[in-house]
């Protein structure tokens, strides 16, 4: 069984015992979350599409830890004007587990 769940303003596909890396949420480690907007469940083939969201339908999921991500280099340049920027930052990420998909 899988699900298309939005968290933090992006989709992404789950299954239980899943890992997930997404944009930095709040709560502790180890404290555990429901997400509510669930878009699409799929259980052994049968498709339950929602209207934006299946009702009645949520994901449980597990904070494992905050991290960052790897270093993204961003450089800009205007070829024969003599300007050039470097630039970087570091995502900050939360890893989670998907503990179960509760399904109406």
């Amino acid at each position: 069984m899988y699900a298309i769940v939005e968290i933090a303003g992006q989709q992404f596909k789950v299954e239980k015992g899943r890992k997930l890396y997404v944009h930095r949420l709040a709560g502790e480690e180890g404290s555990s979350l429901s997400f509510d907007k669930v878009l699409l469940t799929d259980n052994d083939g049968q498709v339950n599409v929602g209207s934006p969201v299946v009702e009645g339908a949520s994901v449980k999921a597990t904070i494992l830890r905050h991290l960052k991500d790897d270093k993204v280099i961003v450089f800009k340049k205007k070829r024969r004007k003599g300007y050039q920027v470097k630039n970087g930052h570091r995502q900050y990420l939360t890893q989670i587990l998907i503990d179960e998909i509760a399904n109406a």
